[in-house]
């Protein structure tokens, strides 16, 4: 449930070249992406939680792997931070994974904290590899932790199906029940925790504020979702009937229960620091959603951070608009949840 392991279902001669591989490299997590038409050569990328991932060309004949080359070769492996594998109890009882990345070179107690649930959310996960938001943050001295929570996928239907009508309520108390795991662990510090997410996870982020205020001090929203019946009627997904059918069934069709379920009407709530990124020309989660909860915002005077760009879609692809994102991201936590942030906090 948490590290990568191979597990043999066939002892076909293809099988056995992974298991040699796999033994080759103990550690790490060995796929096969390509063979040759006649079947002697492999190209095996082989990865950890701090390794992008490095190629190389196996021959079946001489049974040597030699390198090609590596993802991201400008990444230090050993410059990188640990990603663990944990596991927690909902406030259901519902037993949960994710992950936790801590930064390299800090002793893991009383560390500022950003929690990341992932887009989707349905049948998506986070998984031990490579992550380079995780990276970015814990070399900042962040623990990031991404919680699985339910509904994600990699744990079998039952844990998928547990998240059906689940957005605003079950799924929101799966993340907080993970981010008071890691405080109570005393790995955070539960003064200085920030909530970030893209799509589902800007949603997740906004509705964490409102429905645990006193356990997030900053949200930052990057494509979210805050008017769930808006979402349902304005974004691509509901041109197609079967994007329709999907939504009413895994989201919900009752107005009044998404109407509960969409932060924007629960900002009275909000006691966050916050930040709304989001492009311009998303059709995934249409513009407006920014715009909406921008709008609701300036009518309360309740403080905001604002980060768009015109020609953006669901995510920022532009490099320049990537590294404005990623520099302002950075010093909006600073400023809530560094250093000299806490010596302000009571």
């Amino acid at each position: 449930m948490g590290k990568a392991e191979l597990k043999i279902l066939d002892e076909h001669e293809d099988a056995r070249v992974l298991r040699m591989l796999t033994k080759a490299f103990p550690g790490y997590a060995v796929r096969i992406t390509s063979w040759s038409d006649d079947g002697k050569k492999a190209v095996a990328r082989v990865w950890d939680d701090r390794t992008p991932g490095e190629f190389f060309l196996f021959d079946r004949d001489t049974r040597k792997a030699d390198h090609l080359f590596s993802a991201r070769s400008w990444i230090d492996p050993e410059k990188m931070g640990e990603r663990r594998p944990i596991s927690f109890k909902s406030t259901d009882g519902m037993t949960l994974y994710g992950y936790l990345t801590l930064p390299p070179g800090i002793a893991p107690s009383k560390l500022p904290l950003v929690v990341m649930p992932h887009g989707g959310p349905l049948s998506v996960r986070d998984g031990w590899a490579f992550n380079p938001e995780a990276q970015l943050l814990a070399s900042r001295g962040y623990a990031v932790l991404q919680p699985n929570f339910r509904g994600s996928g990699g744990y079998g239907v039952d844990y998928i199906e547990a998240g059906t009508k689940q957005w605003g309520s079950g799924m929101i108390d799966d993340i907080a029940a993970g981010t008071k795991y890691v405080i109570e662990s005393g790995i955070a510090d539960a003064r200085r925790v920030c909530i970030y997410g893209v799509s589902y996870g800007g949603y997740a982020a906004l509705m964490s504020a409102v429905r645990y205020p006193d356990l997030y001090r900053c949200t930052v929203g990057f494509a979210g979702i805050y008017d769930l019946p808006k979402q349902k009627r304005d974004s691509d997904v509901a041109e197609t009937k079967l994007g329709r059918q999907y939504q009413d069934f895994f989201i919900g069709d009752d107005k009044a229960d998404l109407d509960a379920q969409s932060p924007i009407n629960h900002l009275d709530k909000l006691k966050a620091a916050v930040m709304i990124v989001h492009g311009e020309n998303d059709e995934r989660v249409p513009f407006s959603q920014a715009k909406l909860l921008r709008a609701a915002l300036e009518k309360k005077a309740y403080p905001f951070e604002w980060l768009s760009y015109a020609g953006e879609g669901h995510g920022f692809y532009n490099e320049a608009h990537r590294e404005e994102f990623f520099t302002r991201l950075l010093k909006f936590l600073d400023q809530h949840i560094g250093d000299k942030a806490v010596a302000a906090t009571p």
